[in-house]
């Protein structure tokens, strides 16, 4: 049987609800989203929640509502989804990246600070791969130069920091349930806050600007980015086995811990102490000089036995013309270039079993 990186969970109840959604005839945004809101709210700790029809939608809205526009400057991380760093133009403002830790992979906190200038309006760090970036140090240079922090929790559904949730540190925390997901609706995302005004403005512009409180009064320019009751109703039973998909995935990562920590030239997903990290993807990084064989030669060797790994992501994001014309060039940020050359995410989803991770140690043990 062929070992994939991900397989989204259907089951039975998830058909049979959301035939019945479709039989109730109310298909579009209704009771179901309404709940969904609620139910993840919730679940993260924040205050308020606002459903919309994908993570880039959720992003885009939220910096929609954190109030960042024409001529901003927003500091994120250039080793992430396209998504994190195209929401930034997509509100007219820019993206400044800075460099990654060389042990999390995510946003480094020190390098922050060099880069704010008089145009800065937000931080926006990612929750790569399930591990929440360091909130602690990003909120405090946040406090200090008085900008806003905006979450990308696109892979972090449930991580936490000290029993905190990701989406509840920042200002906005904005997720995607995308099919792959630790929890997915097929298509969708949330938006959640602590603040209400974030909230209603966003529903606001998921609705084309029109107001939550009157009909075709439009108050703003806005969107279509609403979800529908189809795909809240997957997200709902989704939320009810998150916890119990999570720990799956991290029983998976431990195993893979055992098995691959013996390999000179693995080097094993990175967890501070205090973080609950949630494993959307298990991300090994690969020393070709010390193991012995590149990534796509083990990558080759494992596709050969029927193992799918991936690559998140095989190029940092000032290289991509997009970012490129803005006049990034290669070496400017080397600890980011360098992982993106060197990382491979192995099959941990919950479908995964002790036998599966045990052929994918097998067969690397193998070569």
């Amino acid at each position: 049987m062929s070992i994939y990186t991900a397989k989204p969970y259907i089951d039975d109840k998830i058909c049979n609800d959301v035939v019945s959604v479709l039989k109730s005839g109310m298909i579009a945004q209704g009771p179901k989203v309404r709940e969904l809101e609620e139910k993840f709210s919730k679940k993260c700790g924040t205050k308020y929640c606002a459903a919309v029809n994908s993570g880039t939608a959720a992003l885009h809205s939220a910096l929609y509502a954190a109030g960042v526009g024409s001529g901003d400057e927003v500091i994120t991380t250039p080793f992430t989804f396209v998504a994190t760093a195209n929401s930034i133009l997509m509100v007219g403002a820019k993206p400044v990246f800075v460099d990654i830790d060389k042990k999390t992979f995510n946003l480094n906190p020190d390098e922050v600070e060099k880069k704010i200038t008089d145009k800065t309006k937000a931080i926006l760090p990612v929750h790569l791969y399930g591990l929440m970036a360091d909130m602690e140090k990003i909120n405090k240079i946040a406090k200090k130069y008085n900008l806003k922090v905006i979450e990308d929790a696109a892979q972090a559904h449930s991580a936490e920091i000290d029993k905190k949730k990701a989406g509840s540190m920042g200002d906005i925390g904005a997720f995607s349930f995308y099919a792959t997901k630790n929890m997915m609706s097929a298509e969708g995302g949330l938006v959640t806050s602590n603040n209400q005004d974030y909230i209603e403005k966003i529903k606001s512009f998921r609705h084309h600007g029109q107001s939550p409180n009157k009909r075709y009064n439009y108050i703003d320019f806005g969107y279509n980015f609403r979800m529908t009751d189809i795909h809240a109703v997957i997200g709902l039973n989704q939320l009810e086995k998150l916890e119990e998909f999570n720990a799956i995935r991290i029983r998976n990562a431990k195993l893979y811990d055992e098995y691959l920590n013996e390999f000179e030239g693995v080097t094993t997903p990175y967890v501070p102490q205090g973080y609950r990290h949630v494993y959307h993807q298990y991300t090994i990084k690969i020393d070709y000089k010390v193991f012995g064989y590149s990534r796509a030669e083990l990558i080759n060797k494992l596709n050969s036995n029927d193992i799918y790994p991936a690559i998140f992501y095989p190029q940092s994001l000032h290289l991509i013309p997009t970012f490129k014309n803005d006049g990034y060039n290669d070496g400017d940020f080397p600890i980011a270039e360098e992982i993106s050359g060197k990382v491979m995410s192995l099959p941990v989803h919950p479908a995964i079993n002790e036998s599966d991770i045990e052929k994918v140690y097998k067969v690397i043990k193998k070569i």
